[in-house]
């Protein structure tokens, strides 16, 4: 399978950054996408709502569902996925993109912050495949892919900020036991992550990063087509890095990805 051609997916946070880029790739195969995100009027500091994203994605040749969903809040997810399973039939792709930041030390972590990234990034992923499981169970080529980096328990991940180290190893957990349950059941259950920092509007929350050091969101879309048109049977618990996705693809040059290819590229988060 190298299309997701009529393929049905639920994003979540995909109104803008790498969610929607994920998005719009499908969506050049023909998708149908269920946009589950917060975001439904504008705000001038974080360009993109679900309506803007459904436009692009029918502009891209895809069927958009755009759906207001704060994935902390249990009865929204499951009416989220109700209202994808009667728009479209049923459910073959999670991607579990929507993330909360806070780079900060211990000291500097209000707790409110804390909590909120707790229940966006691991309960918030939890949730959403709770919900669409048993949809997935049904499809003859489930995946669930969410943003997680590989785990690691090395302290220097940790230091800087603990409560933003725990809430997405905790997504990277979640995959992990996941993949082990429901793997053997034939749904791919897989992470990806960014060799190097991707420009987006989370970028506003690490100041003095210069965004002409970054990729653009399309490298992790792209890998995430790579990974999502794959067999999913036998297919599970991998903590995948875009760079090598697109490599196994036949993709050498990287170049046009990068925001200034002249410019050394910052590495991401938790690799090493």
């Amino acid at each position: 399978m190298t299309s997701l051609a009529g393929k049905t997916l639920f994003i979540t946070g995909a109104s803008r950054g790498i969610g929607l880029a994920i998005a719009l790739r499908a969506a050049r195969d023909g998708a149908n996408i269920a946009i589950a995100a917060k975001s439904s009027v504008p705000n001038p500091k974080l360009p993109g709502t679900i309506h803007s994203a459904a436009a692009e994605i029918e502009a891209a040749g895809g069927k958009a569902l755009p759906i207001k969903c704060d994935i902390r809040e249990e009865e929204e997810v499951q009416a989220a996925v109700a209202a994808t399973v009667q728009a479209f039939g049923g459910i073959d792709i999670l991607v579990n993109n929507a993330s909360a930041i806070w780079l900060a030390g211990a000291l500097d972590t209000p707790m409110k912050r804390f909590d909120l990234m707790q229940q966006v990034n691991s309960r918030g992923s939890f949730l959403c495949a709770q919900a669409c499981m048993p949809h997935l169970l049904k499809s003859a080529n489930p995946h669930i892919l969410t943003l997680a980096p590989p785990p690691s328990l090395d302290p220097k991940w940790w230091a800087p900020h603990t409560g933003y180290t725990l809430a997405k190893m905790g997504m990277s957990f979640v995959t992990l036991g996941l993949a082990g349950e429901f793997g053997p059941q034939g749904v791919a259950v897989n992470a990806l992550w960014p060799r190097t920092i991707i420009a987006t509007d989370a970028l506003n929350m690490i100041p003095g990063v210069p965004l002409d050091r970054c990729r653009k969101p399309t490298i992790v879309a792209d890998a995430a087509h790579a990974v999502l048109t794959r067999p999913a049977k036998g297919f599970a618990g991998q903590f995948l890095i875009d760079e090598d996705v697109l490599r196994d693809a036949g993709i050498t040059d990287l170049s046009p990805y990068a925001m200034d290819p002249t410019k050394p590229l910052l590495p991401d988060l938790f690799l090493d």
